[in-house]
């Protein structure tokens, strides 16, 4: 179960070879002996919430950095 912002919470069914933990309450570790898999799962996370450029919510990795764009000029 993933609470992502939305009114509802999300579930995410974990595949048997990957293995995921919650390390703090805010990062999620994806591990596995297929690294390919493990890439596709994370992509799979990231799809649900995907990282958005105003106010910089959403899922991002660990190594991303997200460009903030300025919002309107009144």
């Amino acid at each position: 179960m993933l609470q992502l912002g939305y009114s509802h919470d999300v579930t995410f069914p974990i595949p048997g070879d990957i293995k995921i933990t919650c390390e703090k309450p805010t990062s999620i570790l994806v591990a596995g002996a297929d690294r390919q898999r493990v890439g596709e799962v994370a992509a799979k996370l990231r799809s649900m919430r995907k990282p958005e450029p105003y106010k910089g919510k959403g899922i991002k990795y660990a190594t991303e950095t997200i460009r903030r764009k300025e919002g309107k000029k009144k």
